[in-house]
């Protein structure tokens, strides 16, 4: 079981808005002990929105799916989950009354300035409700910030696009539903800058590691220099690390490091609060 975001909307896509979600959810997660599999953007098209998560939801991953549960014509995401399960949209009850609470809050505050009590049954109140309709079957996830619920269909979860709500939504899913999953694989990783090194002679090197250390991954990623984060960054370098079981990661670091000044490479190895 792996843990993947779908971000939908067309304003990510146009550069309208700038995605907030996927650093914090990163953030969540490794909060937890846990890390992202995947990640992937889908604009306001309802084929593409359905095809993808037709696909995700065979796929028995965790899925966190941010935008397009509200009730505006462009919001498609609610209806497109319950095609792609072939299941069909119903008003659920609690979200039905939490969504009311809502309008009878926020026309509370509005008769204070003169305005006229709430009528439940006005075209806009009940258009309102849609925002409660989810594939049947769905449970709802609370939205601590205006009472408009989101849901959950089996594994994946669906919250609004404003971070302000959708945050601590993704928040209490995972320590409501995954709390057992929390630290539960432990998980090391440990990296080094590299200089002088171009990173095809380190290649083999990251070959033989991953092939003697079970569950070990090393990784690469050059730099033609980064003065922006200071001196030690400055120069033409690799960040160079492995990642996996603390004992098994620990051990190939140790290989690694070795192997790397073997090779005539001059290493620094990265401090752990900038190791990500």
């Amino acid at each position: 079981m792996g843990i993947g975001v779908i971000i939908i909307g067309d304003e990510i896509l146009s550069g309208r808005r700038t995605d907030k979600h996927l650093p914090k959810i990163i953030e969540l997660l490794s909060a937890r002990g846990l890390s992202l599999d995947w990640a992937e953007y889908v604009g306001d098209d309802p084929a593409r929105i359905t095809a993808t998560l037709a696909r995700t939801f065979a796929s028995g991953d965790i899925v966190f799916s941010t935008g397009g549960i509200g009730a505006t014509p462009d919001d498609h995401t609610r209806q497109c989950a319950a095609k792609a399960l072939g299941v069909p949209l119903a008003l659920h009850p609690e979200a039905a009354e939490l969504i009311r609470a809502r309008i009878r809050e926020t026309a509370a505050q509005a008769a204070q300035a003169g305005d006229k009590p709430v009528d439940l049954q006005s075209p806009e109140n009940l258009h309102r409700l849609n925002m409660g309709t989810f594939p049947q079957g769905a449970e709802i996830i609370p939205n601590s910030y205006n009472k408009i619920p989101g849901f959950s269909v089996g594994d994946h979860h669906f919250v609004p696009g404003f971070p302000v709500m959708a945050w601590p939504m993704i928040e209490w899913v995972l320590d409501t539903k995954y709390a057992h999953l929390h630290h539960a694989t432990p998980h090391v990783e440990r990296s080094l800058l590299v200089f002088g090194l171009p990173e095809s002679r380190i290649t083999p090197l990251m070959v033989t590691i991953e092939r003697d250390f079970d569950g070990v991954r090393a990784f690469s990623l050059p730099s033609v220099g980064d003065a922006a984060r200071g001196a030690l960054y400055a120069r033409s370098h690799i960040d160079l690390g492995v990642k996996g079981d603390p004992e098994q990661a620990n051990a190939a670091f140790e290989v690694l490091r070795e192997g790397v000044i073997a090779l005539g490479g001059e290493v620094v190895e990265v401090p752990p609060e900038e190791a990500k």
